[in-house]
């Protein structure tokens, strides 16, 4: 958690704090900014503390933002004042994630997803075992025997070594070796059948140091579809510089961001009437990234 520029001068005192402690003030702090109000039992509700440690957080608070929150006698909750400034600084991704979620309590707790605040609908779910495998894999290093149904071929063993786990944007998949094809290959987490992280160490070449496209870097440069009539509002939306989004992606992931955001990669930018509000501007790095032909646009060679 990062210290608003507003309490820098306090930066020591938040720092003497316990790590469980600055999570509580930035529950506090949280709830603040985002909803106005917090309370005691808030506190007490969401970390399973006591009603005198929750009232040395909020003295903790009040002594590093006193401005920032008044208690309501009536109603026993701390009101957000008018001159708030945030003590912690949060990223928007984090908020909007957080607060979808109802502020979830770790990794073991029950989420209590918001009534006001909706994350995309997931349609795909891997299964906690195989990403648990694959991590142990990718963790020592080590190669795994794995059963795979792919569509072309469907079910059939093979020994990979794992060494990414990546979020395409509409699925998980795991960035591996593959021993069958001798090459790095991306592989759909929920297409597993079995993994059996082994005890047998990966060669060099194996490794991630050893991915040139998951290693080298490309710039892809995005601009507003020809076929949008009011530039300007999808400008906004991708915060454009100049006209262009430039973006900086792993060559082995750039066609799924490519995918993800329907950019038209048609040369001419063909694609009409079919969603795209982007276009791909230097068409020249296609020719370097892996399979291109999953990026709206390009056709298979």
């Amino acid at each position: 958690m990062k210290i608003s520029p507003a309490f820098q001068k306090s930066s020591d005192l938040i720092e003497g704090l316990s790590l469980a402690q600055r999570e509580r003030l930035a529950f506090i702090d949280f709830n603040l900014q985002f909803f106005g109000k917090v309370s005691r039992s808030d506190l007490i509700s969401r970390f399973k503390t006591g009603l005198a440690a929750s009232t040395r957080d909020f003295a903790a608070y009040r002594e590093i933002a006193q401005n920032n929150l008044a208690l309501d006698h009536s109603t026993k909750q701390y009101l957000r004042k008018h001159n708030f400034e945030p003590l912690f600084q949060f990223s928007a991704d984090a908020i909007l994630q957080s607060v979808s979620k109802g502020f979830s309590d770790g990794i073991t707790a029950t989420e209590q997803p918001s009534e006001h605040c909706f994350d995309a609908i997931q349609l795909i779910h891997p299964n906690v075992h195989i990403i648990a495998a694959l991590m142990r894999g990718i963790h020592n290093k080590v190669k795994c025997t794995v059963k795979y149904v792919s569509i072309s071929s469907g079910e059939s063993q093979r020994i990979i070594v794992p060494h990414a786990i990546i979020n395409n944007g509409h699925r998980w998949h795991v960035r591996a070796f593959d021993e069958k094809s001798a090459s790095f290959r991306d592989f759909v987490c929920t297409r597993f059948t079995q993994v059996s992280a082994g005890e047998e160490k990966a060669e060099r070449n194996q490794l991630s140091i050893a991915d040139e496209q998951f290693n080298r870097l490309v710039s892809l440069v995005l601009m507003v579809h020809p076929d949008i009539k009011h530039r300007q509002a999808i400008e906004m939306d991708f915060d454009m510089q100049n006209g262009e989004k430039i973006m900086q992606v792993r060559a082995a992931l750039a066609a799924y961001v490519l995918r993800q955001w329907q950019v038209d990669c048609s040369f001419e930018h063909r694609i009409l009437n079919q969603g795209c509000q982007l276009a791909l501007k230097n068409h020249e790095v296609l020719a370097s990234i892996e399979n291109p032909q999953l990026a709206p646009g390009v056709k298979k060679s």
